[in-house]
């Protein structure tokens, strides 16, 4: 690495990777980086669909993301793809890339992108916690590290997932009459409450509303293992007594509630640290789990790279640069629109069923 001597190489980061409108863009490589609009060559961190859109001419991504790319948008989203395993490097143009684990969702990858002697890490979305559903997190020694700052002010710590699965638990148990209903994400969040609900020992069938399926089967498929699995749709609603469903979010605040038995509403997500937002959204039983780093998994992912350099984007921007310039790091905001918490919001990705 160039442990800041660029002034000899002449390459200086924003030589490497620079924001523009489309987003990350890599001149010297002829790539972007996540970009928001179509580009003619798109490096993809994962699958959540405010990273991976479609129309781009040629796409690399893991296999699991280029999967989730065409479970939601169809098998010609791109004019081209390939597929790169974790640690494989490639050569693009003047510059090497090698993708790391990001621990964000399965297939989910932090991206290394050396020039000369400097290397910069994309880590697009990440957490350092644990997940039974996707590859760990990889800290990536680097020059400059670019991270999110989804959950970066200090109030955001979120806790052992597994704590919020037991208090779940404990509503099922006190109300063997009631349905609950699990609000989560449809990629990553609600495979991996059913994982952690797995762990720890509800062997009970879960079900699922008809947005969950596909990429839950998908989750199956690559050997993540979730225990019986129904679908919600055509079950008699006392039958459903009792029993635990995942959600879209926005589907446990509406008419399609109706089938279930006095349901409780609960929301997975990190957001549920603020009270408020809870109570905003009619959320009887908030779960504080979160498949982004919190305010202690980003700082310390930040000291862990090494790096002397930090870009923060899509997040809490100014408080994390703050942060680390106080601990004597260049840091700056880079400012990028066109990306927002998908997996934490309420929405359900276009193409997805909507069950009614």
């Amino acid at each position: 690495m160039s442990l800041g001597l660029d002034y000899i190489t002449g390459m200086r980061p924003q030589d490497i990777l620079m924001p523009v409108p489309a987003g990350l863009c890599c001149k010297p490589g002829g790539f972007h980086i996540d970009p928001v609009r179509p580009v003619e060559r798109a490096v993809i961190t994962h699958g959540h669909s405010d990273h991976a859109r479609p129309g781009h001419g040629a796409v690399l991504a893991t296999q699991e993301t280029l999967d989730m790319m065409r479970l939601r948008y169809g098998d010609h989203f791109a004019r081209s793809t390939q597929a790169i395993t974790y640690g494989e490097t490639i050569k693009l143009g003047d510059v090497t890339l090698k993708f790391h684990p990001a621990g964000h969702v399965l297939g989910s990858a932090q991206i290394a992108v050396t020039c000369q002697d400097t290397r910069i890490v994309a880590s697009g979305d990440y957490k350092d916690a644990a997940d039974p559903t996707c590859a760990p997190f990889e800290v990536v020694p680097c020059d400059v590290f670019i991270t999110e700052a989804t959950f970066g002010l200090p109030v955001f710590r979120h806790g052992p997932a597994g704590d919020q699965i037991r208090k779940l638990l404990a509503s099922v148990a006190l109300f063997p009459e009631r349905a609950h209903l699990v609000g989560a994400y449809s990629l990553g969040k609600a495979q991996r409450v059913i994982a952690l609900l797995r762990k720890a020992g509800y062997d009970a069938p879960i079900y699922l509303h008809g947005a969950m399926e596909k990429i839950t089967r998908y989750y199956q498929s690559r050997g993540v293992a979730l225990g019986e699995l129904r679908a919600v749709k055509g079950v008699r609603k006392a039958d459903l007594a009792g029993t635990i469903t995942l959600a879209p979010p926005s589907a446990t605040s509406d008419i399609w509630t109706r089938r279930f038995p006095d349901p409780v509403t609960a929301f997975a997500s990190g957001w549920m640290r603020v009270r408020a937002r809870a109570r905003q959204g009619g959320v009887e039983l908030p779960l504080v789990i979160s498949d982004h780093a919190d305010w202690d998994g980003l700082t310390a992912t930040i000291e862990a790279t090494g790096a002397g350099e930090i870009w923060v984007t899509h997040g809490q921007e100014d408080a994390l640069v703050h942060w680390c310039q106080t601990k004597g790091l260049a840091a700056r905001p880079l400012d990028l629109v066109g990306y927002g918490d998908e997996d934490e919001g309420e929405g359900v990705a276009a193409g997805e069923n909507i069950e009614t």
